[in-house]
């Protein structure tokens, strides 16, 4: 389970995350900016969705305790070098979905 909120600042986004409900669960401080949820994402597709997204792609990878507790988005590449590509293909097909093609 991965739970995501996001507040609006002047540069972007700065998103709270936690991924689990247990007493095990691990939260993170993720920010984003305007210049990346626009690379990353298709129009229409807000800041969580691109933030939950990512945490799917990170938990493909490694196990929660493993995540940075505190990154900028694009900080994940360095470690992933496919996840742009990967994540705008996500959310690409996801749009793709929501409009019914």
């Amino acid at each position: 389970m991965i739970t995501v909120g996001c507040q609006a600042d002047r540069n972007g986004w700065h998103c709270e995350v936690q991924i689990g409900d247990d007493s095990a669960a691990t939260r993170h401080q993720v920010v984003v900016s305007d210049e990346d949820l626009v690379r990353l994402a298709p129009a229409g597709i807000s800041v969580e969705r691109v933030v939950e997204a990512s945490f799917v792609f990170l938990l493909e990878r490694e196990p929660r305790e493993s995540i940075l507790r505190s990154f900028q988005l694009p900080e994940i590449g360095r470690y992933f070098p496919e996840f742009e590509r990967e994540i705008r293909l996500r959310l690409d097909s996801r749009e793709a979905d929501l409009l019914g093609t």
